[in-house]
């Protein structure tokens, strides 16, 4: 196999290039931004090489997958992000590996990563997953039942709310998308002036490698970025 590490540090460089752009354009600072780069399509290999260009924030979307190479780069300084959906039977495997699970869509999930996290003896950062277009088939919490149950997750001990995740409706065009990060930034921004004493929320995660521009534009704390970081490779 060709060496990886060339192309994808050239993509990682274009990349943070197009952040701290984008985050100019809005008045903002690039070093506001985290870059979580997505690995669920490529290879071990190229994990590798993306680690070896200097990104150490990798998210996966299938638990199961964030296990195994959390497992197979045991000993790197690599942060783990899970930002897909999370069952509660996953929970266990999960989180001895998950440095921020940014998918909490229920209520019962959160109570269940409280739960397992108590047993652990530890305290998990998450967000809060908002479907911000309302898609059926997208998770999250719908925005207005967002507000009610701070006071009961602020109440989990071994949770740490950090403020919320979304994504863009599968049809949305620039404009749409950027109305959706728009209302994701205003709620997060109300959410933070009200919210139950001792939690922050400070985090705003959205913005995928179509419209990450867009996302840092409208606030966005944290990008996951996939196929950007990817291009010219073959496996």
């Amino acid at each position: 196999m060709p060496d990886l590490v060339p192309t994808i540090a050239a993509n990682l460089a274009a990349v943070r290039e197009r952040i701290r752009e984008a985050a100019g354009r809005a008045g903002r600072s690039a070093e506001e931004v985290l870059l979580v780069a997505v690995t669920k399509y490529v290879s071990l290999a190229a994990v590798r090489a993306l680690t070896a260009a200097g990104c150490r924030e990798l998210g996966e979307s299938r638990p199961q997958q964030l296990v195994e190479r959390a497992s197979a780069l045991t000993g790197t300084d690599i942060a783990w992000h899970l930002v897909g959906p999370l069952q509660r039977n996953k929970v266990r495997k999960v989180l001895p590996h998950v440095a921020l699970i940014q998918s909490v869509d229920s209520r019962r999930l959160a109570e269940a990563v409280n739960r397992i996290a108590g047993e652990l003896a530890i305290r998990v950062p998450v967000l809060l997953e908002v479907n911000l277009s309302g898609e059926a088939a997208k998770h999250g919490f719908a925005a207005a039942r967002i507000r009610p149950i701070l006071p009961t997750l602020a109440a989990l001990p071994h949770i740490s709310v950090r403020g919320l995740m979304g994504m863009a409706g599968l049809a949305s065009g620039p404009d749409e998308a950027r109305a959706e990060f728009a209302a994701l930034r205003e709620l997060r921004d109300r959410l933070r002036a009200e919210c139950p004493e001792g939690m922050q929320l400070d985090e705003l995660s959205m913005g995928m490698s179509g419209d990450f521009e867009i996302a840092v534009e409208e606030g966005a704390t944290i990008v996951r970025v996939g196929s950007a970081l990817f291009e010219g490779i073959e496996e």
